[in-house]
């Protein structure tokens, strides 16, 4: 009786683990998907995505890894909010900001390395990530918030954070170009390009080293830290280890198909006659969408100061990390790089910075500031078709 008891009870683990397997297969399926699209691309090498002479196929290559890459950058941002559960604030939208930056990074080098008759795409991008995020995404979600909960509150100290690293790089890095003379044109020379990338890798360290050790609490919820986070009981959790590798994986997905993706989307821009800088905010729209619907999902939730952890840090991450990393592409590969704003964006991007400076000035937010960043967002959009 026990060893038929016993034959009958061997099946179950296998059961399971064929369940669990099925399970995973079902929630992880856009890895697949992703490993494999990028498979196909690698082995055929060049022949699809450099096929300009067929309009109709350029444009299905180009929603299909664009389609792919959200996807899968979809998934980072799932598995670093499981991460941020498990590691707390301001480590949790630490990890899922600089995942989904190291993405933007790789595309913008990638895409100045296949074409070299694009010497503005990564200002561009910045400028886009600046604009969808501090008018945009942060317009958006004030909105909603103050609509659903009147005002909000956040850190003060910790926005004020980062809004000083924010003004200092970005009137650096994208103003000043403008104004030196050592070269013609918004450009620096070779001495100005080596200062500036080491400037912004070392100022990005040390308000790293601010929020998550010396003064992490400037980062953190004032009123209500012990608040549940909207969604979190949502999330399948795993082991910290779980997580990590996953979220590995699908980083390594997304950076060997983001390579492919910036070729049809320079061609795509030629063979179209489309304006640069469009460009620039179609890979800075792709970088923050996961990251925008995360920021606008904590807003709802009453949880402002995760959402203004998240959006300026992708703008500080972004400048940071993205300018060190096409100034020494451009000094290795003698690329011309274009960094100054020019035109009617650099009034714009300089009322951006005043207006999110009196924004985050007071401690608390209203439906009136969203609004306001909102109609930044809507000059932004009509100078790029209407310069």
């Amino acid at each position: 009786m026990l060893a038929r008891m016993s034959t009958t009870k061997e099946p179950k683990p296998d059961a399971r683990s064929v369940t669990s397997f099925r399970a995973f297969i079902r929630v992880e399926f856009a890895l697949f998907i992703g490993l494999g699209t990028a498979a196909i691309f690698l082995a055929t090498g060049s022949r699809l995505v450099e096929n300009i002479a067929h309009p109709f196929w350029l444009l299905v290559i180009f929603f299909w890894l664009l389609g792919v890459v959200l996807w899968s950058a979809m998934s980072v941002v799932r598995h670093a909010d499981c991460l941020a559960i498990k590691c707390g604030e301001p480590y949790g939208t630490l990890i899922l900001t600089l995942a989904a930056i190291s993405i933007e990074v790789m595309m913008i080098s990638t895409a100045m390395l296949h074409g070299a008759n694009n010497p503005t795409l990564a200002r561009d991008a910045m400028f886009a990530v600046i604009m969808i995020a501090l008018n945009g995404l942060v317009g958006l979600s004030l909105l909603l918030g103050g609509l659903r909960h009147r005002e909000q509150h956040y850190n003060l100290q910790g926005t004020n954070s980062y809004l000083n690293v924010i003004m200092t790089l970005a009137v650096l890095g994208l103003i000043l170009p403008n104004f030196t003379t050592s070269t013609s044109g918004p450009t620096l020379s070779n001495e100005q390009q080596v200062f500036l990338a080491v400037m912004s890798i070392a100022l990005y360290g040390i308000f790293l080293l601010i929020q998550t050790m010396r003064h992490r609490q400037y980062f953190v919820e004032t009123k209500r830290a012990a608040a549940a986070e909207l969604g979190h009981y949502q999330l399948r959790m795993r082991s910290t280890a779980f997580h990590a590798v996953m979220l590995f994986l699908y980083l390594i997905a997304v950076v060997l198909l983001a390579e492919k993706f910036a070729i049809p989307l320079d061609n795509g821009i030629e063979r179209f006659d489309m304006p640069q800088a469009f460009g620039g905010a179609i890979i800075a729209a792709l970088v923050l969408a996961p990251e925008a619907l995360s920021a606008i999902g904590a807003t709802l939730g009453n949880q402002l100061q995760r959402s203004v952890n998240i959006l300026l840090g992708s703008v500080l991450a972004t400048i940071g990390l993205t300018i060190p990393a096409i100034l020494t592409i451009g000094l290795i590969t003698k690329r011309s790089v274009v960094l100054g704003v020019e035109g009617g964006n650099l009034p714009l991007l300089v009322l951006t910075l005043a207006v999110s400076l009196v924004t985050f000035a007071s401690g608390r937010t209203n439906i009136l500031q969203g609004c306001i960043h909102l109609l930044l967002f809507a000059v932004f959009l009509l100078l790029i078709f209407f310069p």
